[in-house]
Parts: C-alpha cells; structure tokens; sequence
C-alpha cells in the first residue's frame, strides 16, 4: 500500500472504530456477540454516524488542511461544533467549551478547570481527536509533540492529557512512515523525563494485560492502553491487514466502557498502518456525521493535512 494511502486510513480507521463503538458506549455490559455499526448509543446516532471524536477532529483537521495549526481558529471551531448542540459531548470538554466566549479563551478555561478539578480533568477527550496533528507533522517529532500538547491544551490542561496525544501522534507517523504498530513507544522521548518512567511502566501493562483488563477507561492513560493492548494482542488472522483491523476494533468495543473512542483510538494508528483500503467498504459507504460529511470528506482532509505539513504520499 502507498503511503497516501496510510494518510487517509488514519482518518477513516478512527472514524470507523468511533462509529462502532457508538452503539455500545457505557452499556452495562459489553458486547459479546456480534459487533456491528448499530447506531443508538447516548446520542441516538444513526448507524455509521461518528461521533464527538471523530467530529472535533474534523474541527482540527479542516484547519491542518490548509497548512497551519492556529490554535485560536481550531478553538473556534471546537466552539461552533459545541454551539451546533452535539448529541454527546464529554464532562471536562463540555464544562471548558460552555465557559469559553473564543477560541483564544480556552486555554486558560482549560487551566482553571484543570486547577478547580485536578482528579477529573485528564479524560480522554483531547486523544480521542488527536490524529490530524500527526498528519500535519510527519517526519518531524518535534514539531508533532509540540502541536499534539498544544492542541490538547485548548480543553484538556492536565499534563497526563497532553502525554498521552504526543504518545500516540507519535506512533500515528511511525505507522504511517515505518509500517509499525508499536511507535508508540518512541513517544516516550518526547515527554517532560520526570513521567517517563510512569508511561513506560504504562505501556509495558499494556503489552502484557488483556486488553479487557484496560476498563473503567475514560482516564487518558487507561484510554491508551486499552487501544494499544488491543492492537498489540489481537493476532493477524492468515496475514490479512483488512481482518486485523476489523478484529482489532471489535475487540476495542468488546472491552466495553467508552466503546466509541478506545475504538477511535485505536483505529487511528491501525488505519495508519494498514492503510484505507483496510477499512469494510460496507463500514466506509455508512459513515457519515458532523458537519455533514462522509468518508470521502475525511479522505481529502486527510491528503490535504499531510501534502500542507510536507508529506511525500509517495
């Protein structure tokens, strides 16, 4: 598969896996049987509508696209997205964007909450949309862990938070430019070095526990590895990139808790791998959500994001 085609699958595997797990989110139980593009969920979604992952990286990505990461316009973006009345919208993201006026207020909105609930402002809201910003960066982690903190930042000030982007936009290029699912652990580098002993005591859990252990997982860290452990642990059946991936996303939904992003997340970094063609046309031909696009739509905010940051898509 091209390289292009490793872009483009970032956005459509998250897309998919959010879609996917929409249905299932904070069921009592999970799912054990058939897992399938169900709608229904907390927001009432129809089947293969994305939800607020997918749709606040398409506020982020339809900034990349045109070659910068204006931190104040993506803030705006999130704004309009919050102001059009989202069916589902996570605690931490919801109270910071409510309190906002502009993009340029959140931030320190952000840090405010951040002080006044220091036990309940490292959700996985800002991982779950972080994939543009890799896209936007390829080749230069620097420039990749710089942005993924910064635009985590906008809702979410706790430096778990933050950690957690720059992990997994690096892993996202690694992905895309290296063909591994383990990047991940290049990240590490790229963190403050007071917490790079907790997150590679994190990712060694994550290679070595069931991926159902990984729940409750609307904590940052345990979101990660959840996602991660499901990638890492999920055999390939026969070799077949396309199998990986869909058995990989069941298995993230089948975990259970915040279905809909452990899945996105994880669909990130397997799109990135195993490329668009890997996701179901049946899942591509259904998803579609805010603000009125489909999978087609993220493929050009995908290929526009990484031909702006200098990518080769060869």
């Amino acid at each position: 598969m091209s390289e292009q085609d490793r872009i483009v699958g970032t956005l459509l595997g998250m897309a998919a896996g959010d879609a996917l797990g929409a249905g299932y989110e904070f069921d009592d139980s999970p799912p054990r049987g058939e897992v399938a593009m169900i709608g229904g969920g907390l927001g009432d979604f129809a089947p293969g509508e994305w939800t607020d992952d997918t749709s606040m990286a398409v506020c982020i990505a339809e900034e990349t696209a045109t070659g910068t990461v204006d931190l104040d316009a993506i803030g705006d973006r999130f704004l309009d997205w919050q102001r059009s009345d989202p069916a589902d919208i996570g605690i931490s993201t919801g109270h910071v964007l409510r309190q906002a006026s502009s993009g340029r207020d959140l931030p320190s909105v952000a840090a405010a909450y951040f002080a006044s609930h220091p036990e309940g402002a490292a959700g996985n809201g800002a991982l779950m949309r972080t994939a543009p910003v890799a896209l936007a960066h390829l080749d230069d982690d620097a420039a990749i862990a710089g942005a993924a903190r910064a635009v985590a930042e906008l809702t979410h000030a706790d430096p778990l938070a933050g950690d957690s982007c720059v992990l997994w936009c690096i892993a996202i290029d690694r992905a895309i430019r290296q063909e591994r699912l383990d990047g991940v652990r290049d990240g590490v580098a790229y963190l403050p070095e007071l917490r790079r002993p907790f997150w590679s005591d994190a990712l060694t859990q994550a290679e070595q526990r069931s991926p159902r252990s990984f729940t409750p997982n609307g904590f940052t860290v345990t979101a990660l590895q959840a996602a991660y452990a499901a990638i890492l642990q999920t055999p390939m059946p026969d070799g077949d990139p396309a199998r990986h991936l869909q058995d990989v996303l069941i298995e993230a939904v089948r975990i259970g808790n915040d279905t809909d992003t452990v899945a996105a997340i994880a669909g990130m970094v397997l799109g990135a791998r195993w490329g668009a063609a890997a996701v179901p046309p049946t899942w591509r031909d259904m998803l579609h959500g805010w603000p009125g696009l489909r999978a087609t739509d993220l493929e050009r905010l995908a290929i526009l994001t990484a031909d702006a940051g200098g990518a080769s898509g060869n």
